[in-house]
């Protein structure tokens, strides 16, 4: 039974040995895996040279399966190959290779040569799916390096710097880490309950318990730690529990960096753009005041504990997140399986605001806050083009191919979501990213459908 071979080239305008190192590094698995995609990393000896050895789980349709894979023909700067020793192909060899193209460019190839299980009848079933999904996650694979590796050029030479993260296990947090690894930099995470790894700092924010010492030397900090404000209906006990969250959490981490000998240079701080309210079509920025209702109340008190650490001398940037769009999670996952089931519709109306941003473009956002040292202050962290429910359900139905002509009443999601329902899915924000584009942050999905489609691994 012959062989299928797989090869995409893409250029990328780094040196050869700057695109090489970013696969050596911590994270780099992890950074190339598409969020729709269910991998879990089990066992790594780390490393791409000769010999090291990965084994991961991944997941298609109802079934999981296995990979053992070990890395060999590795030549320092210019390839190394990942040979599958046991999974679910009867044969899978991946080469990557990296050519340089004068000074300050390179073609990244990807050649993957397999051979489905069951031979003929193998193929018969699952051939065309395979070829579609390796083209589909080569694409968001390539695009991802290359967009990784050409944006952060702009910050130029930046120094490996050790940044404490909290929040590391949420949606952002899960692109944040890599991401920062593949840049070089150290990350320490805060992890509630007993720290297991080197990278791994205990903390309980409910009790205010942060053992300072564990974090000396900490050059930044991005604070993305807060219960989930979209995960049940508003009831009393709920409603206090998200501002406690979010309060304890930023309080503990201050008062810790307060006891520092040499404090971190930035802190930059997570709210949300719930701070203005549902204000209808009125254009928001940064300057305009603070809504009313709950999400206002709890954005102010979260970003009033933040702010404390400007008192220690410390830089800080209060990022003020819209929508993220993800299908690992968030607003998005949630109604992805009612719009490919050709179900989906507006919400309401359908003409409240809603100011989003690809969970691509809030790493980057971050990322640039940390280094840029003009960001400080509130950030609005929304991409330059609002849209209205209408219109983000009018997208979402091109970019996945199905009808959108099922609306849901504002009666209805009252009485399901309750005062949430006002708070959140009803309440209108047009909100604009003028600080991010004043510090010259250069986005990297700034329409609406060019962010679907690069999540969701869509062509056009």
């Amino acid at each position: 039974m012959s062989d299928e071979t797989f090869i995409l080239t893409t250029r990328i305008e780094r040196p050869a040995a700057a695109v090489f190192a970013w696969h050596e590094r911590p994270g780099a698995l992890a950074r190339l895996t598409p969020p729709w995609e269910r991998v879990e990393l089990l066992a790594s000896s780390g490393g791409i040279r000769d010999g090291a050895q990965v084994r991961i789980r991944s997941k298609v349709g109802l079934f999981w399966s296995t990979w053992d894979v070990e890395h060999c023909d590795y030549r320092e700067g210019r390839q190394f190959r990942d040979v599958l020793r046991n999974g679910p192909f009867a044969k899978w060899e991946h080469l990557h290779e990296v050519q340089s193209v004068g000074q300050d460019a390179c073609l990244l190839t990807d050649t993957i040569t397999y051979r489905l299980p069951l031979g003929s009848l193998g193929r018969l079933v699952a051939g065309a799916f395979t070829r579609r999904k390796l083209a589909q996650m080569f694409a968001w694979r390539h695009a991802t390096t290359k967009a990784d590796l050409e944006s952060v050029a702009r910050y130029g030479a930046v120094p490996r710097q050790r940044i404490l993260v909290s929040g590391a296990s949420g949606l952002i947090g899960r692109t944040l880490v890599p991401f920062l690894k593949t840049q070089g930099h150290e990350v320490l995470r805060l992890v509630r309950g007993k720290a297991v790894g080197a990278d791994e700092v205990a903390w309980n924010p409910a009790r205010g318990e942060l053992d300072a010492a564990r974090i000396e030397g900490v050059d930044g900090v991005i604070h993305l730690s807060g219960e989930n404000v979209g995960a049940g209906r508003w009831t009393a006990a709920r409603k206090e529990a998200i501002l406690q969250s979010r309060v304890d959490s930023t309080r503990t981490l201050v008062e810790a960096l307060s006891q520092l000998t040499r404090k971190p240079e930035v802190l930059v701080s997570a709210t949300a753009v719930g701070y203005y309210g549902a204000r209808g079509d009125e254009v928001l920025t940064e300057a305009s005041g603070i809504g009313r209702g709950f999400l206002p109340e709890v954005c102010l008190a979260w970003e009033t504990r933040a702010e404390d650490a400007t008192r220690l001398g410390v830089r800080t940037a209060r990022m003020r997140l819209g929508v993220v769009l993800s299908p690992a999670g968030g607003a998005l996952a949630k109604v992805l399986p009612l719009f490919r089931a050709g179900l989906g519709g507006r919400l309401g109306n359908g003409r409240q605001w809603m100011s989003w941003v690809s969970v691509e473009d809030a790493v980057g956002a971050l990322y640039h806050a940390l280094l840029d040292a003009r960001c400080s202050g509130p950030i609005n962290v929304t991409a330059p083009e609002p849209v209205t429910n209408a219109q983000f359900t009018a997208a979402l139905g091109r970019v996945l191919s199905r009808p959108t002509l099922l609306p849901v009443p504002s009666l209805a999601l009252r009485a399901v979501f309750g005062p949430m329902a006002e708070g959140t899915i009803l309440g209108s924000a047009r909100v604009e990213p003028k600080r991010l584009r004043e510090t010259g942050y250069v986005f990297r999905q700034p329409t609406l459908e060019a962010a679907l489609r690069h999540v969701l691994g869509r062509k056009r």
